[in-house]
């Protein structure tokens, strides 16, 4: 009688979790889109365009990357923790 609960639980953390993912991700695409037309468009022809836009790309690789594997991590933990 016990099996399906943990089933449902599991359920909704899962899907919490990859809501939760997919909108940080959204969040911080847009973010990263915004300041990256703003920068161009205020200073079109600085070479610090290329300096920002790079570092911008590369700290949004890394923060998705944390994220995910962060998420992955939670998710694991949650299914093993209910599962025992």
């Amino acid at each position: 009688m016990d099996t399906p609960k943990p089933a449902s639980r599991r359920t909704v953390v899962v899907v919490v979790v990859v809501e939760v993912v997919v909108e940080v991700v959204v969040v911080v695409v847009v973010v990263v889109i915004v300041v990256v037309v703003v920068v161009v468009v205020v200073c079109s022809s600085c070479k610090v365009v290329h300096v920002v836009v790079v570092v911008v790309v590369v700290v949004v690789v890394v923060v998705v990357v944390v994220v995910v594997v962060v998420v992955v991590v939670v998710v694991v933990f949650s299914l093993g923790f209910i599962d025992l």
